[in-house]
């Protein structure tokens, strides 16, 4: 893959993450649920790609990357019941919003553990970022949905810039259909047993969003982002998914009337321009 097509690639990949929340939110069931029921999707999605576009000369997997990739399954599992949680709790806004913190984390988790030099530029984006997240909830109370919700959000954001930052390591000479199905079976695999109750009381329209969420925003969006990730940095492709939350935002707006007051409008915007700002310093 071409650094432009990485390029491409991740852009897709993170409008079909924006739309993440949306289904979260339609589909009528706990996290742990809808993490599950995503998982499932994203298994049987996984699957067909693999088959239909099997390499001829396909490497086999170590022990030792099997095991890394089976930690990055743990880690996305996290993840997406923090990220749902933060749903849930707080909306659609928030959750996203929240979850936009996870750039300024793979700035400072790459610099130490890659040893790789953070620039001034970068520490200031931090700054910027966190002073977006204090502009986007209403007050610090632990009382309130809102600091709830964009606590779990954070979360989130932490645990999806370690799995960016491990994909970076354990999908090196794989190929991203194959390291993605990897993941989403340790998820299955961990979450189904607790899931299935909840599961099988679900509607059709549930397993609807459900199967949305599995084969658009984790198949094809998972595989598409594991893929960028061979080409170019892990904080090139955060970069680009700071778009996600405008995204989310937008359609959350559209479909459930969740309109941004001032303050998220301006903590978002601190949030967006400093990702982007940093990257162009960085060019």
């Amino acid at each position: 893959m071409t650094e432009r097509k990485a390029l491409l690639a991740i852009h897709l990949g993170a409008l079909l993450f924006g739309l993440s929340g949306i289904f979260g939110k339609l589909a009528l069931t706990t996290p742990l649920a809808i993490a599950a029921g995503r998982g499932l999707f994203a298994v049987l999605a996984l699957a067909l790609f693999a088959q239909l576009f099997k390499q001829a000369h396909r490497q086999p997997i170590g022990w030792r990357q099997l095991g890394l990739l089976a930690v990055g399954g743990i880690l996305l599992g996290s993840h997406w019941l923090t990220f749902f949680e933060a749903v849930k709790v707080s909306g659609v806004a928030i959750a996203t919003l929240g979850f936009a913190s996870f750039p300024a984390f793979t700035v400072l988790l790459e610099g130490v553990l890659f040893r790789e030099r953070t620039r001034p530029s970068e520490f200031a984006m931090v700054g910027i970022v966190t002073l977006g997240l204090v502009l986007v909830t209403p007050n610090f109370d632990l009382a309130s949905q809102a600091t709830t919700g964009l606590l779990w959000a954070v979360l989130s954001g932490l645990l999806f810039a370690l799995l960016s930052l491990l994909n970076r390591v354990s999908t090196s000479g794989i190929d991203p259909v194959q390291a993605a199905l990897c993941q989403n079976l340790t998820l299955l695999a961990c979450f189904m047993p607790f899931a299935w109750p909840l599961l099988s009381d679900l509607s059709l329209l549930d397993w609807f969003w459900l199967a949305m969420l599995g084969v658009f925003c984790t198949g094809l969006a998972h595989s598409l982002f594991v893929a960028s990730l061979r080409v170019i940095k892990a904080r090139s492709a955060a970069v680009i998914f700071a778009l996600e939350p405008v995204y989310g935002i937008a359609f959350a707006w559209w479909l459930f009337n969740e309109v941004p007051t001032l303050r998220m409008f301006a903590g978002g915007a601190l949030i967006i321009l400093a990702i982007f700002a940093s990257a162009r310093m960085a060019r």
